[in-house]
């Protein structure tokens, strides 16, 4: 099953069980995914699509910190929530000392001796731990390892 069918089948689910959080969550990943197919000449793939859903779960988290800033808790919620519907479809993240591992034997199949050489870690980083790790943490763990 496509990720673009899994999230038809989870927008039936939640207008059975009439979830709006859930239900607004997808239609959101649906309408992306739809006009990144119409915006490229093939078919996303799931890749894209996950690359698609990590993108639009920061943005949700960004947007309730923002909104917690300015004393909006209500909308805040609403962000996160709908961040953690987008999430399910994702991959289990990766973090702390498993990513610190992965990211360490990045660095020497690279040969990476210092920070100048982070651009090119931070390439083969985000090929092999892209939708599996937030590129900011992976960035972080990157300069440590580096710096190390």
């Amino acid at each position: 099953m496509t990720l673009l069918e899994q999230i038809t089948q989870g927008i039936k689910t939640a207008m059975k069980a009439k979830d709006k959080i859930t239900l607004e969550a997808l239609r959101g990943i649906k309408k992306e995914l739809i006009e990144a197919n119409t915006a490229s000449s093939e078919d996303v793939t799931d890749e894209a699509g996950l690359k698609i859903m990590q993108k639009m779960v920061k943005q949700r988290k960004d947007a309730a910190a923002i909104y917690v800033e300015q004393g909006r808790e209500d909308l805040a919620e609403k962000e996160l929530a709908e961040a953690e519907v987008i999430a399910q479809f994702l991959p289990e993240q990766i973090t702390g000392a498993e990513l610190e591992k992965l990211v360490k034997a990045i660095v020497e199949k690279s040969g990476a001796t210092s920070m100048k050489e982070m651009g090119k870690v931070m390439g083969m980083a985000s090929k092999e731990l892209g939708g599996k790790a937030d590129g900011k943490e992976i960035a972080d763990m990157v300069k440590k390892v580096l710096q190390a």
